[in-house]
């Protein structure tokens, strides 16, 4: 299903929720690349436990296409490929020892990313009454929030030494 014009809220609606998700494979996929390239096991643990996460959330996403009768696709998530680009050039570029800063910090902007991406859906959603939707999409957004919250802490952490 291409859609190169939005003209009503509902096209909006449709590509947003193809758009997270396109995002959340691309975040899957980048787990397995942040995981891989920190130092700390725990920080390996961290990424690998959201991984699993952002496999429910797939799934949670898949239903949502379901209640509201949409065929499930994706579209480009451009902000996501960009965040993995970015990640990727830093981890290139940074010496061992900074690794474990760098993965954390790329993946709390893709975190945040998500977040914002998951209210966009939930707000026109919820004055649609799609209570089912909404629910799944909030928990994916609950997740997201406290995987944020986990990376921040293990951030400060790492930088207070």
């Amino acid at each position: 299903m291409s859609q190169l014009q939005l003209e009503t809220p509902d096209d909006l609606l449709r590509m947003q929720l193809r758009v997270a998700r396109t995002m959340e494979d691309d975040s899957l996929a980048a787990l397995g690349e942040l995981a891989e390239a920190a130092e700390s096991a725990d920080i390996k643990k961290l990424f690998r436990h959201h991984a699993d996460e952002t496999q429910q959330q797939i799934e949670n996403l898949r239903k949502v296409f379901q209640i509201l009768e949409l065929p499930e696709s994706t579209a480009a998530s451009p902000v996501t490929k960009g965040i993995g680009k970015h990640a990727e050039s830093l981890i290139a570029r940074s010496a061992k020892g900074l690794r474990d800063q760098v993965t954390l910090s790329a993946a709390l902007g893709n975190e945040h990313y998500e977040m914002a991406a998951y209210e966009a859906l939930i707000t026109p959603l919820t004055a649609l009454g799609a209570t089912d939707a909404v629910k799944l999409l909030e928990e994916n957004r609950e997740q997201e929030i406290h995987t944020s919250e986990e990376l921040s802490e293990r951030l400060r952490q790492l930088v207070q030494g």
